[in-house]
């Protein structure tokens, strides 16, 4: 098994916000109720819009059945609704009900606050690295994965 390599000051520090994230979720989800999975769900309809349920298995990494099962529960509890696509009446889409992003924002927004607080308390300069840093992150988190080895 290869060695895996010493990782740098900011890669360990992004590492925990990640962790940190996602115990923030897990203690959100626990407060309204519901599964990680279903409020990452739910923060996926908020951020990308309504869409199918293979879509969202996709995002979530689940398969489609499993999708629609959390859609029932989504759909039962009153957090989403399923609708007719606007141009292909066969299709399905699902969307967030407004309630259920007013709930998701009332738990989510001290964690917000706190962090835009920490974002406004940088100069301009600071934010234009940090950001363009976290653009960098987000890229490399959400693009390609390329595994490199050394193996002469």
């Amino acid at each position: 098994m290869d060695e895996v390599p010493e990782l740098s000051g900011p890669t360990l520090r992004v590492r925990a916000l990640m962790n940190a994230a996602r115990e923030l979720t897990a203690r959100m989800s626990r407060e309204l109720g519901m599964n990680a999975t279903d409020m990452v769900a739910l923060d996926l309809l908020d951020v990308h819009g309504p869409m199918g349920a293979a879509e969202l298995a996709r995002r979530l990494g689940i398969r489609s059945a499993s999708a629609t099962v959390l859609v029932d529960r989504l759909e039962a509890a009153g957090h989403v609704e399923r609708i007719r696509h606007h141009t292909d009446r066969r299709r399905v889409i699902v969307a967030a009900r407004p309630s259920a992003r007013e709930a998701s924002l009332a738990v989510w927004l001290p964690a917000i606050l706190a962090i835009d607080q920490v974002g406004r308390s940088l100069s301009e300069d600071e934010q234009r690295v940090v950001s363009t840093f976290l653009d960098r992150i987000t890229a490399a988190i959400t693009g390609p994965v390329a595994v490199q080895t050394d193996r002469g």
